[in-house]
């Protein structure tokens, strides 16, 4: 029995109907390479039953304390159903990418069973008709929790299902995993009082760390390393009020090297700035269509993992944040890449002087019921649309294997992400690489964008934007003057 963190029991504290706090995947497999050409749904559930020891989260589920006195427990389910958590659908002909994506976004819409270890696999045959995509592949649309992982440690429940190459798929090896008992009352209780008295001391000492950061933090602002310029509420926009029950799914895919082609046409630019200027651009001609483009420029919330090395299998959250301006006031690309690069710097500056570790722990001090209560009358009372958001939209990067995934011998031929949306922030764009592509593919409520194949569309046209664009003018700049006059130019603009 394992207690969850404060980060991850937020999580499950946020789930209502209307916002399922699951994050997801939807990968599309190749069966003809799996041996005999084909791929059973018998075959799946004997390779999942196979890997089930590969994963923690597979067999836990949650145990709540009694009015959320304290934060829930992990506990090995004894009643455990693989049957329950992998199912079986097709789509209709043609069996084409709008199609996949409806069912995507219908199955993501729904809400998990949280008396239940806390994931679902829902195989989606008969995709025959989308370009790039073998005819006669399938897709494993999966959601787990966002209470069990993030980002980097669903990389690792992948890692639990793949293999490097195609193999048949054996018999389940006899498995050591033992369920458990649901823990008793009064060990809970005993478990709770024990938390609130050693609480003080857990602060104590999470206070003095994070008095060197706030020193170098300091430091640096004074030394005009650090600017807090970028530091302000963001703007309000029409991915920010209270969201519904329904939700939408698209995502286009690029080539890894026209993006890293970009990023080094601008000394020092990452693959990631190129994919945070490519959002920016289409989120500018997105608002512009709907005469919604507010005048500052919108910021997206970018989740950094501070897992170690030694802590990869961990089940929950270990993830701070960083906000990055998205120069969504910018017309040009390249100037709007070359912001973007800038303010991602200052980002990381500012998290790394602090102590992105640091942050997270004091999640771990929220009180569980006031935690539960405050979620639940957000929701309810409409809250968001009362204050400006900390930030408009969600942008997450999960970096994937640059080496072909097999799953039950069938080749995995793409990937793209899903993610949960919540009043306040209706809109997060997954980014996800693997092999020689990388994918934006994005999750929002469809009240809020009823039209997605209409963002989907302005992420390919900021893409060629971007490709296209005269980057000669950066480049003069940045060459003419020292680094200090360069600086000194850019912040007089």
């Amino acid at each position: 029995m394992e207690q969850l963190s404060g980060q991850d029991a937020s999580f499950v504290y946020l789930d209502t109907p209307n916002t399922p706090m699951h994050i997801g995947s939807v990968a599309i497999y190749d069966p003809s390479t799996a041996p005999g050409g084909f791929v059973r749904f018998k075959d799946i559930l004997r390779h999942i039953e196979g890997r089930l020891d590969k994963a923690r989260s597979f067999r836990q589920k949650l145990v709540r304390v009694p009015f959320d006195l304290d934060h829930p427990y992990w506990v090995e389910d004894a009643n455990f159903d693989l049957e329950y958590h992998v199912r079986h659908i097709a789509l209709p002909q043609p069996g084409d990418w709008r199609q996949l994506c409806i069912q995507v976004a219908r199955l993501h819409a729904r809400e998990m069973d949280l008396t239940k270890p806390l994931w679902e696999f829902n195989v989606v045959e008969g995709l025959d008709n989308i370009p790039g995509i073998p005819k006669g592949s399938f897709a494993l649309v999966s959601k787990v929790h966002h209470a069990a992982i993030d980002g980097m440690s669903g990389v690792e429940l992948s890692a639990a299902v793949h293999d490097l190459e195609p193999k048949e798929v054996p018999e389940p090896a006899p498995s050591s995993w033992k369920p458990e008992s649901d823990p008793k009352l009064a060990e809970m209780l005993m478990r709770t009082w024990f938390n609130s008295v050693t609480q003080p001391v857990k602060f104590a000492k999470t206070v003095a760390n994070t008095v060197p950061g706030i020193a170098r933090l300091t430091k640096e602002i004074a030394g005009g390393d650090v600017s807090l310029k970028s530091t302000r509420m963001a703007p309000q926009t029409i991915f920010n009020g209270k969201v519904g029950p329904h939700r939408v799914f698209d995502g286009v895919v690029y080539s890894l090297a026209d993006i890293r082609a970009i990023k080094d046409r601008i000394e020092g630019a990452t693959v990631n700035d190129v994919i945070l200027a490519i959002i920016g651009g289409a989120l500018r001609e997105y608002l512009m269509g709907h005469d919604a483009l507010p005048k500052p420029s919108l910021t997206a919330m970018a989740p950094i993992s501070v897992r170690a090395d030694g802590e990869k299998e961990s089940l929950g959250n270990l993830v701070s944040a960083m906000m990055v301006q998205l120069g969504t006031h910018i017309a040009d690309p390249a100037e709007r890449l070359r912001y973007i690069h800038k303010e991602v710097k200052n980002s990381k500056a500012m998290t790394n002087a602090v102590g992105a570790r640091t942050l997270t722990d004091y999640s771990q001090f929220m009180p569980a019921a006031l935690a539960g209560l405050g979620a639940r009358l957000y929701t309810r009372l409409g809250i968001s649309n009362l204050h400006s958001p900390a930030f408009n939209c969600v942008a997450t990067n999960v970096p994937g294997p640059r080496v072909p995934l097999y799953f039950a011998g069938a080749k995995l031929v793409r990937m793209m992400g899903l993610g949960p949306v919540f009043d306040g922030m209706g809109l997060i764009n997954t980014i996800y690489s693997y092999g020689p592509e990388i994918a934006i593919s994005f999750t929002s409520d469809r009240a809020i964008m009823p039209d997605p194949s209409a963002y989907a569309a302005a992420l390919q046209r900021s893409f060629e934007a971007l490709r296209d664009a005269d980057f000669s003018e950066v480049k003069v700049a940045k060459a003419a003057k020292p680094a200090k006059k360069a600086k000194a130019k850019a912040k007089a603009k």
